[in-house]
């Protein structure tokens, strides 16, 4: 047993029972070993939850990162887009996002693409409380999504509760996140 063995164990015991059924004993008794022996990879849940994160949000942490030639529009959308596709392939994958710090690697992503919107013309703070704002809005999007106890659109629903339509929903937010970020762009 090892460190990747582990979490991806984890990452399939919360895709099966989701994050609040995600308990230490349970993935213990999932890779057969007994509890103790889970505390040699990660020294309490904590540690393990923000490992699960880590390895939950692999497709996105490796995406390709913008080039100087890009579209900062598109690829704000695109990069938005991409963060939640990632937190949606996995059961509760915001919640288990929600609250967690980008680790070291990330860092350096985060400034790449930092530098990216500034250097397209973009204010430096808007570009950051852009940034943050279109991270939070998506995560909240997809802890509502998920948390949807009817995804079904074709469902009966009373007159006061029309269907929501999460994908069409998230695009219409994201394009007012867009739409003001745009306003604050130089002329380059």
């Amino acid at each position: 047993m090892n460190r990747e063995t582990v979490l991806t164990e984890a990452l399939d015991l919360l895709d099966e029972v989701g994050l609040d059924g995600v308990s230490t004993r349970q993935l213990a008794r999932r890779l057969g070993v007994e509890q103790p022996s889970l505390y040699y990879h990660f020294r309490n849940k904590k540690e393990l939850l923000g490992a699960m994160s880590e390895a939950a949000m692999a497709p996105h942490a490796t995406a390709a990162l913008p080039a100087p030639a890009d579209d900062w529009r598109e690829w704000f959308l695109e990069n938005t887009r991409s963060f939640r596709r990632t937190l949606l392939l996995r059961r509760d994958g915001a919640r288990l996002h929600a609250g967690s710090s980008p680790g070291v690697p990330d860092l350096g992503r985060i400034a790449h693409k930092m530098d990216f919107l500034v250097a397209s013309g973009v204010p430096e703070h808007h570009a950051r409380t852009a940034m943050l704002a279109a991270g939070r809005f998506t995560v909240g999007s997809v802890l509502e999504e998920q948390a949807d106890p009817d995804p079904d659109p074709g469902a009966d629903r009373t007159a006061d509760m029309p269907p929501i339509d999460h994908e069409s929903a998230f695009e219409a937010g994201l394009a007012l996140i867009l739409g003001g970020l745009d306003r604050h762009v130089t002329g380059m």
